[in-house]
Formats: structure tokens, C-alpha cells, sequence
């Protein structure tokens, strides 16, 4: 079913724009179909945050045909914002308090920006560490993107992420290692996420962790799941991205070099740019060190155009498995293990 609007955000109307079907509250509420509430931990920089909304919004209300799906967007006050973000988040947001009394059937937490390995050092780790508990022991499952899954691996389980020799940035091919888990049940194979981290946390740190790798890569693992299966869904990548948000990111860190934010030109992502979208790069880029050009010629709309994207099925195919799964659980028997719970018999069944 679709998502539905049930506050005056405006990624509702700006979804409905763009063709998604979103449903107000006052139509949701004749209809007699089983809602799930899912949270939006939303700890992307302010040039991202309703950006970032509506990725997720897409994935939700594009998946499973099984419940009406109440979004509930929150963020952490440990996270310095704009002025304009604030006002955005104290309209449109609510607070973890709020959360926390109406409860959730699931939990989606957003990747956030910090380069430096060291999580210590991020101003919202702690109150970071109190979702996570807090999910933990009170919501079915909870989906963690980038940072956060490094900021899981740190917390709960004593493995602190590793700085890489360059940024991983960039689309890059990656591999089911066990076709037999619900959440890769349809799946391709083999198929491409895009990246952008300076940190890992690697293949021998899940598994000392007893954790359970199902996508994999010689760039490291993707998608790792908890020892029950379920309870905690750990992305290194960020398969929720749209097909121009590496390109926003980097017109970003382009911006930033020429605003002397940072030392050096960023490169191209990696897998990402065509060979036609990269000359016109190059030759903007050239126009720029000329002064011919500024970043305001910056050609997106041209670029636009030209970039694939292979990865949003597959995003699709697995949010809807990981929704299914929930809705399965949370009509179960919760004190069973999560893989005890699925039944062969029910239609419903995603393994």
C-alpha cells in the first residue's frame, strides 16, 4: 500500500509530484488494511535531509502490498543544523520522546557525516548509542545505513571501524553469499550499490562478531545481518541513494575545494559517470581551472541525462523483503527466533 501522509511534510506533496501514490490520513482511515509504523532516523547534513526523506519514502511506499505505512521522521538535537533544517525539523519532525511512547514496528537510521575513523569524536554518538539500545530491545527490526551500521559494529560490538587508503566512492558490483535468507529471496545475484565512506568495517570484524554476512564485494561486505536474522539489518553502502545523488555530492565536494574547504579536487565516483558524462566534466573542469567558468555553470541538468542506475531494483526488492519480514513478525509470537517464525505454508512467507 502506499505511504501515507499523515503531517503536512513536504516530501509528501513532492513525491505525489513525481507519480508516487501517497494517501492522506482521512482515506487511510476507511480503509480497513493493517498499518506499520516505521521511524525515519534522519541524521543526514542539511543539504541531504529531505533529500534523504524522500529516498526512503520511495523505498517504503514502492514495496510490499501488505500494510498502509505510517513514516515517522526524527532526528538527534546532537546534530548541528541550520537554522533553516531546525525550523524544518521542530514543523515536520518528531522528537525520540515521542517515539518512544507511540512505539514502532520498525526503524530506518540514515548514514550521517563524519570522515574522521574515530566515532568518539561525533557530537551524536551518545544520544546515537540510546536509539540503538532502545530499538534494540523494543522495535522488530532495525535497518541501519553506512555510518550508522559502523557506529552499531562500535557500540554493541566492540569493533571499531578502520580508515581506508582512499574514499570509497563510487557504484560497485557485489554478490549474495546466502541465497537462502528471506531478505535476498529474489534477488539478482549479483548486482551494484553505490558507496561513499572513508572508513570500513571489514569482512573479519562481522565475522568475529558472529554476525551474517549476505552481500559481499572485494570492497567488503554490504549487507549484514544480526545472529537472529533480523533484529538489526546493517548497510555499508547506501543502496537508498537516487540515480543523481553521487552527482550532487559531487558538485558538494567540488564547491567545497574551490571554497578552499578542502585540499584537493575531487575525483570522479568510481562506475558512475559515462564515458560522454565524463567529458563533459573534463571539460568543464578545465573551463574551471581557466576561470572561464564558475561553480554555478556547474552543467547537472546535462549530466542528469546521462547516468544509469543499477541498483534501485534490487533496493526495492530487498526493502520489500525486509517489510515483509516485519509484518510477519510482529503477527507472531516475537519470543521466537526470527527464522523459527517463518512459515512455508503462509502466503505471506519470504523465505
Amino acid at each position: 500500500m502506499p505511504i501515507i501522509a499523515h503531517s503536512d511534510l513536504p516530501s509528501y506533496s513532492r513525491l505525489e509530484k513525481e507519480g508516487e501514490i501517497v494517501l492522506s490520513k482521512d482515506r487511510a482511515s476507511s480503509q480497513t488494511i493493517r498499518e506499520l509504523h516505521i521511524g525515519l532516523l534522519n541524521m543526514m547534513p542539511d543539504a541531504a535531509l529531505e533529500a534523504t526523506e524522500r529516498q526512503f519514502f520511495r523505498l517504503i511506499g514502492n514495496s510490499n502490498q501488505i500494510a498502509q505505512f505510517f513514516v515517522h521522521p526524527f532526528t538527534l538535537d546532537s546534530i548541528n543544523r541550520s537554522n533553516e533544517a531546525k525550523q524544518h525539523i521542530k514543523k515536520f519532525y518528531k522528537t525520540f520522546d515521542d517515539i518512544k511512547s507511540h512505539g514502532l514496528d520498525a526503524l530506518i537510521i540514515t548514514g550521517a557525516h563524519i570522515e574522521d575513523p574515530d566515532l568518539s569524536k561525533a557530537p551524536f554518538l551518545k544520544d546515537l548509542g540510546e536509539v540503538i539500545d532502545w530499538s534494540y530491545n523494543n522495535v522488530t527490526s532495525t535497518l541501519c545505513s553506512c555510518l550508522t551500521s559502523h557506529a552499531v559494529m562500535e557500540l554493541k560490538y566492540q569493533q571499531k571501524r578502520v580508515p581506508l587508503k582512499s574514499k570509497c566512492w563510487g557504484v560497485f558490483p557485489h554478490n549474495v553469499m546466502d541465497r537462502s535468507h528471506p531478505l535476498v529471496r529474489g534477488v539478482n545475484t549479483i548486482f551494484d550499490v553505490p558507496h561513499s565512506r572513508f572508513n570500513e568495517v571489514n569482512r573479519s570484524q562481522f565475522e568475529k562478531s558472529n554476525l551474517k554476512i549476505l552481500v559481499d564485494s572485494k570492497f567488503g561486505p554490504h549487507l549484514v545481518v544480526s545472529e537472529d536474522g533480523l533484529r538489526t539489518v546493517l548497510f555499508q553502502g547506501h543502496p537508498e541513494y537516487d540515480t543523481i545523488s553521487l552527482l550532487k555530492e559531487y558538485k558538494r565536494d567540488l564547491n567545497s575545494y574551490l571554497l578552499g574547504k578542502k585540499e584537493q579536487k575531487p575525483p570522479y565516483p568510481d562506475n558512475y559517470f559515462s564515458l560522454q558524462a565524463a567529458a563533459i566534466l573534463d571539460e568543464f573542469n578545465e573551463a574551471l581551472d581557466l576561470g572561464k567558468m564558475t561553480i554555478d555553470d556547474f552543467p547537472e541538468a546535462l549530466l542528469s541525462k546521462d547516468i544509469n542506475n543499477t541498483w534501485h531494483d534490487t533496493t526495492i526488492a530487498i526493502i520489500n523483503n525486509w517489510i515483509g519480514c516485519v509484518y510477519q513478525v510482529t503477527n507472531k509470537d516475537i519470543k521466537k527466533p526470527f527464522m523459527d517464525k517463518i512459515n512455508p505454508n503462509d502466503p505471506l512467507n519470504l523465505y
